[in-house]
């Protein structure tokens, strides 16, 4: 590999290790909980998929779609901005279909990013932010992420420590792995700080939607200034439960949009048709179903903090996303997460995230996934308690 340098800057996949030896396991027929990818399991709304399957039997939509999504789908996401936040989006020059944000993410920072150019990413994160920036050949400076720090603090810190300055900062909040979640002032801050510092800003936001107990996630979009520069992605993944569709989009400064549709129109020729189609309708149709996926994952949440508590783990229930976020045991701490996941995998038969896949700084928490059903999650709560009740070994 070492002829390959994109490939030879990435390093071990820290997942592997536990999903080895839960598929080990699996081989041996015992039964594992699963709550570690975060993969969702709820089907997709059925007038969605119907729309789909309706498309799909139209010659018509077997051909080459476009790169930069339909104008009817580009459309459908600027009303939706519209309707959830008062943002004003010209589909034709400020929005772009992506294949999931994943995609579209990795390449705008392919596009805006060259060898020695410096991005700042929150510690700990989901993996593509910053290692799009290292598949692009920048260095990645580390910001790190927790209730109990102040961001913006650590952020103006590592800009006084950082020399080349950062050419960009991604951002993703309601937060994963962390469950964070921040308020509009949090993005108004965010956007002075980047006109303060003339670097470009990318906010992912995947769980707009999944949010809990009164609290709204705002778009930094929202914030004054916003559009000069940075722009947002969301998904249909999480939403809609449309993970294997690889539907999302990227919104907001035109500069950044133009520039992913453009290096996108050399690289593809636009998602499947009939998918684009039915994701209109998932944007413009009745929006019940987002809700009854929402409560969903509020029922799986409280069962899994509840039983978590009653065992002696102490966690505090997440305001979004369908994570939880957990600071492993004192009497287990000084294991790691990864080894740790793999006590919980082989003593208790409950498959978790180690937090160092998500960066060095959650090496002390492991990440639930709210991916199975309430009875399903109770027994993953046996099997934690046998393992707290065993002690460390």
């Amino acid at each position: 590999m070492q002829q390959f340098p994109r490939v030879h800057r990435l390093p071990p996949y820290v997942f592997a290790v536990v999903n080895e030896l839960k598929m080990k396991m699996r081989r041996q027929n015992i039964d594992i909980v699963d709550l570690g990818m975060g993969n969702p399991d709820l089907g997709t709304p059925q007038h969605i998929v119907d729309k789909m399957v309706e498309a799909a039997h139209k010659p018509i939509n077997h051909r080459y779609s476009a790169s930069r999504g339909l104008p009817n789908l580009r459309k459908a996401i600027s009303d939706w901005y519209l309707r959830r936040f008062d943002v004003h989006i010209d589909p034709d020059q400020e929005a772009v279909v992506t294949m999931g944000a994943k995609e579209g993410l990795s390449h705008l920072a392919m596009v805006m990013l060259s060898p020695g150019d410096v991005v700042f990413a929150q510690d700990p994160t989901y993996p593509i932010h910053p290692y799009s920036a290292i598949i692009a050949g920048a260095d990645v400076r580390r910001i790190p992420t927790s209730p109990e720090r102040n961001f913006i603090e650590d952020l103006e810190l590592a800009m006084r420590q950082t020399w080349p300055q950062p050419k960009l900062l991604i951002l993703s909040f309601p937060h994963n792995p962390t469950t964070q979640v921040v308020d509009l002032e949090f993005f108004q801050r965010i956007v002075d700080f980047a006109k303060e510092n003339n670097i470009y800003v990318i906010h992912d936001l995947a769980y707009a939607d999944l949010v809990f107990d009164g609290y709204k996630a705002p778009s930094f979009l929202q914030a004054k200034g916003a559009k000069d520069v940075g722009v947002e992605f969301f998904s249909l993944s999480k939403s809609y439960s449309m993970a294997g569709w690889r539907v999302g989009f990227c919104c907001g400064n035109r500069d950044m949009v133009q520039a992913l549709t453009r290096i996108k129109s050399y690289l593809d020729y636009g998602i499947f048709q009939p998918i684009q189609i039915a994701s209109i309708i998932a944007l413009n149709g009745p929006q019940e179903c987002v809700q009854d996926i929402v409560n969903v994952y509020k029922e799986r949440r409280d069962v899994l903090c509840e039983g978590l508590n009653r065992v002696g783990w102490e966690i505090t229930p997440p305001k979004a996303t369908m994570f939880a976020w957990a600071r492993i045991p004192e009497p287990f701490r000084k294991l790691g997460s990864v080894e740790f996941a793999k006590l919980l995998l082989r003593e208790g038969h409950v498959a978790v995230s180690p937090g160092l896949g998500f960066g060095h700084y959650g090496d002390d928490h492991v990440r639930f996934a709210l991916i199975e059903n309430a009875h399903r999650t109770k027994q993953a709560i046996k099997g934690i308690k046998k393992v707290l009740e065993g002690g460390a070994c």
